[in-house]
C-alpha cells in the first residue's frame, strides 16, 4: 500500500485510517479525515513531473515583493542543485524526521516503543542500499509510519522543494493535513503556492527583501541553523542566482 492509497483509502469523500490505539481517525476527529469537495483528490498515476517555470518564480516573487534569486536560494539549500520538488511523478521529495515524528506521536498520546519491532524501518536510518536511493528509503519510512498514525507521520515529515514541515499545514493555507499532502503531491507549482502562503503567514518576506539570511534561517530552519550554516549557504546561493 503506497502513501496516497493510505491517505485516500479508496474514496474521495471520507478517509478512515486506523491509528495506533486501534480506533479509526473518524472516531477521533472528523475534522482531520473529511476530504473537502474543493480538494482535488486523485489516485491515478502521472507520467511526468510538472516543473516550475521562470514565469512561476516571477509571479511568486512579485506576490512576495522579493527577488526571484531569493526564492531560488531557498530551493537550492532545501532541495539541492536540481531545484526539484519530486522524486518521481506524484511522489514529492521528503525528509522523514524521526525526532519530529516522535514529538507528534507524543502529542497524540501514542507510545512508539511497542512499534519498534513491527515497524523497524521507521526507527532506523534510511537504508539506501535496501531501497535503491535515499528518497525511496525515506518514503518507505513514511509509509510505515503512516500505518502507526497518519497525522503524526505527516507532521513528522518535511515536504517538497521547500521542505516545509507537515505540522505547518495550516500556515500554508491547506484545509487539512490530507489537503496539504495532496497539494504537495500534485506539482511544483502547488508546492510554490504553499511556500508563498507560509512566508506570508510568518511574515518572512521582510527578511528575504533585506537578504537578512540569519533572521530568515532562524525562523525557517530553526535555532540550530548556524550549526549547518544555513544563513551562509543561502547567501552564497543568492549571489549565484542574482548574477
Amino acid at each position: 500500500m503506497n502513501l496516497r492509497s493510505i491517505l485516500i483509502a479508496g474514496t474521495t469523500s471520507v478517509c478512515v485510517i486506523t491509528n495506533a490505539n486501534g480506533t479509526s481517525e473518524k472516531e477521533l476527529s472528523d475534522s482531520l479525515i473529511q476530504v473537502p469537495d474543493s480538494v482535488n483528490v486523485t489516485t491515478q498515476s502521472a507520467t511526468t513531473i510538472e516543473r516550475l517555470t521562470e514565469d512561476d518564480y516571477i509571479r511568486a516573487a512579485e506576490e512576495l515583493g522579493v527577488e526571484v534569486a531569493a526564492i531560488k536560494a531557498v530551493v537550492l539549500i532545501e532541495a539541492g542543485h536540481k531545484l526539484n520538488g519530486f522524486h518521481a511523478p506524484r511522489v514529492p521529495l521528503i525528509n522523514f524526521d524521526l525526532s519530529m515524528f516522535t514529538k507528534a506521536a507524543t502529542r497524540r498520546g501514542i507510545k512508539l516503543n511497542k512499534f519498534k519491532k513491527t515497524h523497524s524501518v521507521v526507527f532506523t536510518r534510511p537504508n539506501k542500499k535496501a531501497y535503491g536511493s535515499y528518497q525511496e528509503a525515506q518514503h518507505a519510512r513514511l509509509t510505515s509510519a503512516m500505518t502507526i498514525d497518519s497525522i503524526a507521520a505527516i507532521e513528522g515529515t518535511f515536504w517538497g522543494m521547500f521542505q516545509i514541515g507537515g505540522f505547518n499545514w495550516e500556515k500554508c493555507g491547506a484545509e487539512s493535513h490530507f489537503d496539504f499532502v495532496d497539494r504537495m503531491s500534485r506539482s511544483e507549482s502547488d508546492q510554490l503556492e504553499l511556500f508563498v502562503k507560509f512566508i506570508q503567514t510568518n511574515k518572512l518576506e521582510k527578511y528575504l527583501k533585506k537578504k537578512d539570511w540569519s533572521s530568515f534561517a532562524r525562523i525557517y530552519n530553526g535555532p540550530s541553523y548556524k550549526q549547518r550554516n544555513y544563513h551562509k549557504r543561502m547567501a552564497a546561493a543568492y549571489r549565484k542566482f542574482s548574477k
